[in-house]
């Protein structure tokens, strides 16, 4: 059988309708019981050959037991939530730094660090800036939410209004100067020494999923003016030797208008006058709802947000990694190369109901055993796509073994509404290749298709979202690697062990700023590679690590 090239097939999806409605579910609130698989805690799973298969099965189990079980309100849940945190305790138990809320700072597999009261002497270090008040601003920011019982802090609603009142209160006790922009970005900017210089933009988003954690998102904007106020208490912040503008961007996650990066796209300049005509479920449209909050947004006004390029020099975003890695091998940072790429599909299949007792199994055309077929076609592949990945000369080896190491597939969510008739599902590909993920789309669509004719019944494949992979740049990765030697020499004293390199398989704002600049990202450790969750959880001492990083990283700039 002849096979098209990837090229070809790249051309084949160019042609297909695309519907860009981007499809980011937001978890349910924490009222109701809703058996739905998520996308976010699967593809945060990057590097499994990492992991030993024992500890790699019971992290999945416990990340599928909390989507399943979360959240609890009978007494027999919360003993299923106590089991897990237990658990968690005995799981974690191996890492050094997760011994207890401070921990000690571990460097490399089975090293120990120095004790946090030696570090404590070293006025150079900054703990009360870096950690101790870090710390204290992470937990206030995450009492700042829309939902009672539970972090909610959307694009623009009440919450998200108190966070940018007390972000920028923190930026101008750092020394910057600070507004807030049309679409609700918070800026902190400081000239330093040369005030026409380009600028280092850095930065992370402030709003949340709805029953999230703390420290995603919020790490990066807390690290960030840390580092910056360390430099202002030390008298070197106007000797920088370029400006740095610090930006909390107002929506990463997409969570009320189902459209990801509205902050850092307008910024960048990549979003189209459309956007403002997206609603949310109540069909409010976002040009009204900037309305409702005093904002007259138009094309105009949208296009005036996008940076100079010539004025930026570049951007840095530190974030927790959102997966196990730098746990497992005892790093509490890590350097990212690259944000794989990321396609979003939805799959409808269509058939026939009938009665379960009287038609014959022959005659039957059920979507579900269609979809269950499918899915396990999609899994196949994507565990081995050497092995079931058609291709050809234009389709090389070298494009199959970078899928081999970096292709993540998942089915987040399954319905059979409105009735047994209707199964849709959604299906979520990340790959750093762009090409072969275009390859691994066009092979599964091919399968769905004949799978649905094989069965009698029909298919629709829609595509919701795609979004290219983004390369770190060398350079700043060198820097930033540089400056997280630095940073952990001084808190461990040696270092035998190389500063991790790692992908991310989710997305950041680097993604849209990346249109605008070089990018950078720096991963921070996080326990159980657990996010997009109240379990989510940084050590004090690594949310240190994080801000002495950056501050070095500041402070060598070129």
């Amino acid at each position: 059988m002849q096979h098209r090239s990837c090229m070809s097939r790249a051309r084949c999806l160019a042609s297909c309708a695309f519907a860009f409605s981007i499809h980011k579910q937001p978890p349910p609130p924490p009222t109701t019981h809703h058996h739905v698989f998520h996308h976010h805690h699967f593809s945060s799973l990057l590097l499994p050959s990492l992991l030993p298969p024992v500890s790699s099965f019971l992290c999945f189990h416990v990340l599928w037991c909390k989507d399943m079980s979360h959240p609890f309100k009978d007494s027999d849940s919360v003993s299923m939530m106590l089991a897990q945190d237990l658990f968690f305790s005995f799981f974690l138990s191996d890492f050094d730094a997760t011994e207890s809320r401070k921990g000690t700072l571990s460097v490399g597999v089975g090293r120990r660090g120095i004790e946090t009261g030696d570090l404590e002497k070293r006025d150079d270090l900054f703990p009360q800036i870096l950690r101790d008040e870090a710390v204290a601003r992470l937990y206030e920011l995450g009492k700042v939410s829309d939902g009672k019982n539970y972090l909610e802090r959307t694009f623009l609603s009440p919450a998200s209004m108190r966070a940018i009142s007390l972000i920028r209160r923190w930026m101008e006790d750092a020394g910057l100067r600070t507004w807030v922009d049309q679409m609700g970005n918070v800026h902190g900017r400081v000239d330093g020494a040369n005030a026409n210089a380009e600028a280092l933009l850095i930065g992370s988003h402030m709003d949340t999923v709805v029953d999230a954690g703390m420290f995603d998102g919020s790490l990066g904007i807390v690290s960030a003016i840390s580092a910056l106020k360390a430099m202002h208490v030390n008298g070197k912040l106007e000797k920088l030797k370029r400006p740095v503008e610090v930006i909390a961007f107002s929506d990463e996650e997409g969570v009320r208008f189902q459209t990801t990066f509205l902050g850092s796209g307008a910024i960048a300049g990549i979003l189209p006058a459309t956007t403002l005509e997206i609603s949310d479920k109540r069909d409010v449209m976002i040009k009204d709802f900037l309305k409702e909050n005093s904002i007259d947004m138009t094309e105009e006004s949208l296009l005036k947000l996008k940076y100079d390029p010539k004025s930026v020099w570049g951007y840095v975003e530190v974030h927790i990694e959102q997966g196990p890695v730098l746990e497992q091998v005892g790093f509490p940072l890590g350097v990212v190369k690259g944000i794989a790429g990321q396609t979003r599909l939805k799959v409808t299949v269509r058939g026939s109901q009938g009665h379960a007792g009287t038609v014959p199994m022959s005659m039957r055309q059920d979507p579900m055993a269609a979809a269950a077929e499918q899915i396990v076609v999609l899994e196949s592949l994507c565990k081995h796509p050497e092995e079931y990945l058609s291709y050809d000369a234009h389709c090389s080896d070298s494009t199959v073994k970078s899928l081999s190491s970096s292709l993540v597939c998942t089915v987040g969510e399954i319905s059979t509404w409105p009735s047994a008739s209707n199964v849709t599902y959604t299906v979520d590909i990340r790959a750093i290749d762009d090409l072969g993920r275009e390859a691994v789309i066009y092979d599964l669509s091919k399968q769905i298709y004949q799978i649905c004719d094989k069965r009698s019944v029909s298919c629709i494949i829609e595509h919701k979202h795609d979004a290219g992979a983004v390369i770190c740049d060398s350079d700043l990765s060198s820097q930033l690697k540089s400056a997280t030697y630095s940073a952990l020499k001084k808190m461990e004293g040696d270092i035998q062990d190389e500063v991790p390199t790692l992908m991310s398989g989710a997305g950041h704002d680097a993604m849209a700023i990346s249109h605008l600049t070089k990018v950078g990202m720096l991963f921070v450790r996080c326990r159980g590679g657990i996010s997009h969750s109240p379990q989510e959880h940084v050590l004090d001492n690594d949310v240190w690590a994080a801000g002495l990083a950056t501050l070095s990283f500041l402070e060598n700039l070129s």
